[in-house]
Formats: C-alpha cells, sequence, structure tokens
C-alpha cells in the first residue's frame, strides 16, 4: 500500500548509509580510492588497475561531504579505503554518531575543508 513502510529486504525499501546507518536519505556513491588517483603509479602498483573502481561505498549526502571535509585524497586511498577505516577515524566517528538520530531529511552546516 502506498505510504507504508516496506518490509525489510524488499525491493521497495531504502538501503541505509554504510556510515551513519540512516534510512531514507539519497545515498551517494563513495570512492574509497579517490578517482583522481586511479591513474597514479603508486595507486597501481598497491590496487592494480580494476579494484580501485569496484571499491565504493553507499554513503548520505552529509557523511560523504564530511569524508571529503576531514580528509584528503591522499589519506583516503592511503589509510582510509574501507569503511572500517573510515569509522575509525575520530572525527567521522563523532560526526556519524552525531548525524545517526537526525531524520533523513536533515542536512547539516556544511564546514570548510581542512587541507
Amino acid at each position: 500500500m502506498i505510504g507504508e513502510p516496506s518490509a525489510p529486504g524488499s525491493p521497495g525499501e531504502a538501503e541505509p548509509c554504510a556510515l551513519c546507518g540512516r534510512a531514507g536519505p539519497r545515498l551517494t556513491v563513495h570512492h574509497l580510492i579517490p578517482r583522481a588517483l586511479h591513474r597514479r603509479k603508486w595507486v597501481r602498483r598497491r590496487y592494480g588497475t580494476e579494484e580501485p573502481r569496484h571499491r565504493v561505498l553507499p554513503v548520505c549526502r552529509p557523511c560523504h561531504s564530511h569524508i571529503h571535509a576531514v580528509l584528503s585524497e591522499q589519506e583516503l586511498a592511503r589509510d582510509y579505503n574501507t569503511a572500517e577505516a573510515l569509522l575509525r577515524h575520530p572525527e567521522i566517528q563523532r560526526f556519524t554518531a552525531w548525524i545517526a538520530d537526525k531524520p533523513a531529511d536533515f542536512r547539516p552546516r556544511s564546514r570548510p575543508k581542512k587541507r
């Protein structure tokens, strides 16, 4: 029926954000190894040519923006290229814990990049 939540696992159910776990917001695709670095020699040596393209994580827009505000592309490729590694970062951990209980349409204020 229209307006009723979907049963868990059904095709109409919104996938939750891989970091904060909020269901409902439209998800973006975060490349765990940034696309700008895919052609770098050190990236190709470390991960090969195919793996960087397929290492992605479905995250909500606020989590995605926060990742890129806190970490540089080199840090992401080198040290934070898994969901577990991202969640070990103290600032990411603090942000995801804070936003997890916010409504799906909540958009935090943007902050300047720390690079």
